[in-house]
Parts: structure tokens; sequence; C-alpha cells
């Protein structure tokens, strides 16, 4: 049964017990009035899902009621029936706004085909508007799971880029998040509402790259058994994200050059040029300056891709955003697997924050999701995690049975960093500044808050 209210308005008692009757026997919840004014009471008092109405009614009519309950709530679906003969009527309410007319006299088949027709639309766009409040909810960088200045410093950068049209090289270590950064680029853009679509050019081999990028005639090679279209035609208006770009080939490198500069290309195997208007984004986890000099990467390619630079930070040189990130993957794998695991034990905390995360936050996503999977209890506790986070070498803070703040335990487990860093390489602060990821006067300011100088 459906659960939609529909008000009808028609000034003959009669048709309005006829639709009453015909409509509620489909499920529906209908309710009936015998003028304008009295429709425009109800829309005012109570919630409908739709208005089926009369044009003719006197004081009132329906062309009058229409453009009143658009004015009202211009989202109310509206149908209109008029007499046959009188066709010029429904034409102007379409043009007022309504979603469709029936002539009478009417089939009862046809007012509730064309009801549910309408309805089921309503239901369609009101998903997509859900998916989409949803989806931009979801890649808003407020929303990103995070504490830490450095990553805050991040999303300003996006931020601002992302109302532009500037192309965007995001670089910085696999597992960082490049991607999940990219697509909050985009649903923060204009272009939301077009399509964001990812190559990656470390999963695809030299022989297809142009290919997938471009888009083939039928018969174009061995296999090219259909007209395929590329990602940049898929991408068209869109945003296109490129990850592990420095893996492209250097005849790849040119045709992409060339797609930048003059928004356009064929496809393979095709003479027909096809214009796109597509942004950019990029990633990459090497340093493609390096790549630039060593001859391996386009200089004038570079300069195009790299418009602006967002470098996004290991996780092991911003600690406060193990937390909130455990926290939050901790959540959604909870719920997905259905075990009501709503915290973590300190010992377990403090193990996840004396890691160094070589796999950054991709590597702790894999850790939760491990442990909520694995775990009996309603607590993680490190027991839950892999081994290589049980390890004798960890350093795992042993909170006190009273508690402390968390900024104590990050000291804490600073000091115990520096300290078994610089028994590792010797009491050299050079280069325990360096394993670190801090400057060597960061480094010494540290140890001298510490009293690690004497």
């Amino acid at each position: 049964m459906s659960s939609e209210k529909i008000l009808i308005v028609d000034d003959e008692e009669g048709m309005r017990r006829l639709l009453s009757r015909v409509l509620g026997r489909a499920g529906y919840d209908a309710v009936a009035v015998g003028s304008g004014a009295e429709a425009l009471r109800q829309v005012a008092s109570d919630r409908f899902d739709l208005v089926v109405t009369d044009i003719k009614m006197p004081e009132m009519d329906g062309l009058q009621l229409l453009e009143e309950l658009k004015e009202f709530e211009p989202s109310l679906p509206i149908i209109v029936m008029t007499a046959y003969g009188t066709i010029e009527n429904a034409v102007q309410a379409l043009r007022l706004g309504a979603y469709d007319y029936i002539a009478k006299p009417f089939e009862t088949d046809e007012i509730k085909l064309t009801v549910a027709k309408l309805l089921e639309r309503e239901r369609l766009l009101a998903e997509n508007r859900y998916l989409h409040a949803e989806l931009e909810g979801r890649y808003d960088f407020s929303g990103i799971a995070s504490g830490s200045p450095a990553m805050q410093q991040v999303f300003e950068m996006a931020s601002s880029v992302a109302v532009s049209n500037a192309n965007v090289l995001i670089t910085g270590e696999s597992g960082t998040g490049k991607e999940l950064l990219a697509r909050s680029i985009h649903y923060n853009s204009l272009r939301k509402e077009k399509p964001f679509v990812v190559l990656n050019c470390a999963a695809i081999s030299e022989g297809v790259l142009e290919s997938e990028l471009f888009g083939h005639e039928k018969g174009a090679f061995t296999g090219a058994l259909d007209t395929r279209k590329g990602r940049f035609e898929r991408a068209d208006q869109g945003t296109l994200f490129i990850d592990e770009v420095a893996e492209m080939s250097m005849a790849a490198q040119v045709k992409l050059l060339r797609v930048i500069q003059e928004h356009e290309f064929e496809r393979v195997g095709g003479n027909k040029t096809i214009s796109v208007d597509v942004r950019i984004v990029a990633a990459t986890n090497k340093k493609l300056e390096d790549q630039v000099k060593e001859g391996k990467f386009r200089e004038d390619l570079y300069y195009r891709l790299n418009v602006v630079n967002i470098p996004i930070p290991p996780l092991r040189s911003r600690r406060e955003d193990i937390e909130p990130l455990t926290r939050h993957f901790l959540q959604k794998y909870a719920a997905e697997t259905g075990k009501k695991i709503t915290e973590l034990s300190p010992r377990a905390l403090s193990c996840l924050l004396a890691h160094d995360w070589p796999g950054n936050v991709r590597e702790l996503q894999n850790a939760i999701e491990r442990a909520v999977v694995l775990s009996k209890g309603t607590v993680l506790t490190p027991r839950d995690f892999p081994q290589g986070l049980q390890g004798d070498d960890q350093i795992c803070l042993q909170v006190p049975e009273k508690g402390g703040s968390l900024t104590e335990l990050l000291e804490d487990l600073e000091r115990q960093l520096i300290i078994q860093t610089l028994q590792r390489e010797d009491g050299s602060q050079t280069r325990a500044a360096d394993a670190l990821g801090i400057k060597r006067t960061t480094l010494r300011y540290k140890m001298e808050k510490y009293s690690m100088i004497e």
C-alpha cells in the first residue's frame, strides 16, 4: 500500500466521490474538497504529495489555483482535469507548471496510471536529491576526519581551488587519501553535477592507455568490436582524476598535453575531432620535479598539471589525526558488520599512536576493519590488531588508571619517539630530524622542551 497523500479539487460532488474511491482503492490517502479556496487552506495546513484539480470551477478556477499553489509551494506536483474540446486550457496549465492533464471523460485506469507515473517520478527525484546530499556531505571538507593543523591547511587550500577551473596536482605518499581529496574538490566545485571519472595509470598497461584516455572506433585494433568512449569523453563538463600520473609513458604525455592545450582529440582509429571541457586533477606519490630533471616527465606537461599543488603530509607527521580517523573507521565498520563495538582501549590507542604507518591512512583503515571483523568484545584492544602493531619494538604508552589528557599522552609519546630515534641514529640530531620528518631546529626545541639537553 502506498502512503502518498493526494488532494482532489472539483466542484462536482460526484467526481470527488469517484476520484476518492478510485485513488483510495489504489492505496493512496485521498482528501477531496469542492473549491480552490478550500484547497489553498488544506495545502497551507497539511502536506500533500500531489494535487488533482479540475480547471472549470466557479470563483477560483483551476488555472488560478495552479498559479496560487505554485507561488506557495513551487515543488508541489499538479495534474489538471479538463473537459474534452478545451485542450487549450490544458496547454496553458502545462505552461504554468502542471505536470500533466487528463481530458474528461476518462477511464479510471488512465487516472491511476498518470498518478502512479508522476509519484514514481517524484520518488526517484527525491531519492536522487537525497543521494546527492549524502554524496556532498561525504566529501565536504569539514566532514573529513582530521584534527591536525597540517590537514586543515590542506582542506583550506582545496576549498579555495575547488570553485575555480584550475588544474590541480595532489602529491603525497601512497595511502594518504589523494583520491578522497580529489573527489572532495570535484563535489565542492561548480562541476559537481557532472561526472567524476578516474584513471589509474599504474593499473593500465601502456598499450591500452591511449584507448582508455581517448576511446576508440570500431575496428581500430584487434579486439575493438565496438566504438567506445574514453575517459575524456565520459568526463566532459566534469572532472578527470588521473592517479599515478608519473607512470604515464612519454608518448601518452604528449597526447595528454595536446588535449589540455587544445581541449580536443580524436579517438584511436578515428579522424573526427572531439571537443571537451574537462578539469584535470592529477596525483602522484613521486616527486615530479625529479622526474622532469631525469627526463622521465615532460616539463611543459608538469607545469600544465601543477597549476595548484596540494601536498598531503604522511600520517606519521600528523599523529593528531590518528584518533579521529580511528574512531571514524571504527564507527563505519561496526555499522557494516552489525557489531556493537563503540570504543577502543587506551592501550590500543597508544599503540596506534606509536606506529609509523608506512601505508598511511589506507593502512590504518585496513587495520581497524580487520580488528572490528575479528574482535569478540565490545572494546578494541591491541590483541585485535595485526601482529605488526603488537610487536615489542612498538612504543605503547602506559596510560595511568586515573587517565590523563590527550595532550599529556601525546607529549609523552613524542618524547619516547625522539629518544628511540636518537638511539637508532647513534645520537645524530640531523639524521634523527630527517627520520622524524622535522627540521633540526624543531628537534632541538623539542629536546630542550623535554629536558633532554642540559
